[in-house]
């Protein structure tokens, strides 16, 4: 994801400008019908047909045929799973997009729906969407370019700090006041980590051994916020005086100290990936994804669906509060398929509270619908999740450059990601730099 417009799109939309959409877009294997009359209608997603998550999609499809038979419309899905990671798929969209092969509808990481629409992949739903099913979103706001909507959210997410009871109980830690309406503060964040370092133990995970991916911005830009701090002015055009800020270095400056004094995980090691889910790390930043596997896949730490081995805090906060918000979005793609009729009807079903509700059943996120009923208890993990969604959560920046800013941001979590560069890095140099590489790639861009 981080450069996929770097590397892939400069062949891909090369392409494209030289063939056009009209000669691009509708070629083999789009549009068209079946052998039985059948309008078919393709759509492409980011996992393995294996998973929860795609054999929910798969459900719906399948429910979207027997709904749609009489009507002559058949939807057939793709599966591209993002075994290299996320920017292998977005490889795979524009290399689809260029060949005029891509689907009719795609699912999309929503921070990337400005660039999508900028580079004319993603098709303007403005019109197509009735503004009543608009409205019965938590948010459209990633999905939205320059007045225009662009997608339409699958779930929603959100994370936190989740712990193991057994460890902090150990180290003498209570964390039981610390609430989404009372968050921890940085300083008593860092408090708790040093308490149990002192008892022997392993912290934290930030999952920073993922710092070239987009699991770093997506998990630790919260942190930045928290701490008063911006990323880009409101139109996502300017990065200078707001990327390398002194507020927005704050926010770095406290991450990049959490390495330093050895209390989190680094990229170079020494904590494993599972090794929260192994019981030798304390506590761990992830999403709502991780829910099932705690509840199902450890139980020689947190039993079988045992909630008193385990829970979950929400950020911490310096000056304001702040959390993770923004998932993938389905959109309908330009791709030179004139009739969008079926697409349309497969996106609303897609995106439907039927469908919200058996994907996040499948996947611990949060439905993307404020119509789908949810009876999480109170103060349960996903009451937590949901508390901060309406509360706190607060999106990545939303920029056509976003590709440019991820990787960039990637960069700064990199250049502290191990003791030893912690410990050298000037974050002033490091954040000057990243930003003038960030405005750089703005101001080829201008608003339409």
């Amino acid at each position: 994801m981080n450069k996929f417009f770097k590397a892939v799109a400069a062949v891909a939309l090369g392409t494209v400008m030289m063939c056009g959409f009209a000669a691009c877009g509708g070629g083999e294997g789009v549009g068209g019908t079946d052998a039985e009359g059948n309008k078919i209608v393709k759509i492409m997603v980011h996992v393995d047909e294996s998973t929860a998550e795609g054999k929910a999609y798969k459900k719906r499809v399948d429910a979207f045929n027997a709904a749609y038979k009489e009507q002559k419309i058949k939807a057939s899905i793709t599966f591209k799973a993002r075994t290299t990671g996320v920017g292998g798929y977005e490889s795979v969209i524009t290399n689809k997009f260029a060949e005029g092969t891509l689907d009719d509808i795609i699912a999309f990481d929503a921070p990337n729906c400005a660039a999508y629409a900028d580079k004319h992949i993603l098709y303007d739903i403005s019109e197509i969407d009735p503004a009543e099913t608009q409205s019965k979103f938590y948010s459209t706001s990633l999905n939205t370019y320059d007045g225009k909507l662009y997608g339409l959210p699958i779930q929603e997410s959100s994370a936190g700090i989740y712990y193991n009871k057994s460890i902090l109980n150990a180290a003498g830690v209570d964390v039981s006041s610390y609430t989404v309406d009372n968050p921890w503060t940085f300083e008593q964040f860092e408090a708790v980590c040093k308490k149990l370092k002192d008892a022997g133990k392993t912290p934290l995970d930030l999952q920073l051994y993922n710092a070239r991916d987009e699991m770093a911005p997506y998990l630790l830009y919260p942190f930045i916020y928290a701490a008063g701090g911006e990323f880009t002015s409101a139109d996502g055009l300017t990065a200078t005086g707001y990327m390398n800020s002194d507020k927005t270095k704050s926010g770095f400056e406290f991450l990049k100290g959490l390495v330093e004094k050895g209390y989190t995980s680094n990229a170079a090691g020494p904590v494993g990936a599972t090794d929260f889910f192994d019981g030798k790390v304390a506590m761990y930043l992830s999403s709502g994804w991780t829910i099932p596997d705690l509840d199902n896949k450890y139980p020689a730490v947190f039993g079988n669906h045992d909630r008193n081995t385990w829970g979950l805090l929400p950020y911490p906060m310096k000056e304001q509060k702040a959390s993770a918000t923004g998932s993938w979005s389905f959109g309908i793609t330009n791709n030179g398929v004139k009739d969008k009729s079926a697409a349309k009807e497969l996106l609303l079903w897609m995106t439907s509270p039927e469908s919200s509700k058996v994907i996040t059943d499948a996947t611990g996120m949060i439905p993307a619908r404020t119509d789908v009923e949810t009876n999480y208890a109170a103060g349960s993990p996903e009451d937590v999740l949901m508390q901060q969604l309406s509360k706190t959560g607060k999106a990545r920046p939303a920029t056509v450059a976003y590709p440019n800013f991820s990787s960039n941001f990637c960069s700064v979590i990199y250049s502290f990601a191990t003791q030893q560069t912690a410990a050298t890095c000037n974050l002033t140099d490091v954040l000057n730099s990243r930003t003038n590489e960030l405005q750089a790639e703005m101001n080829k861009h201008s608003k339409h």
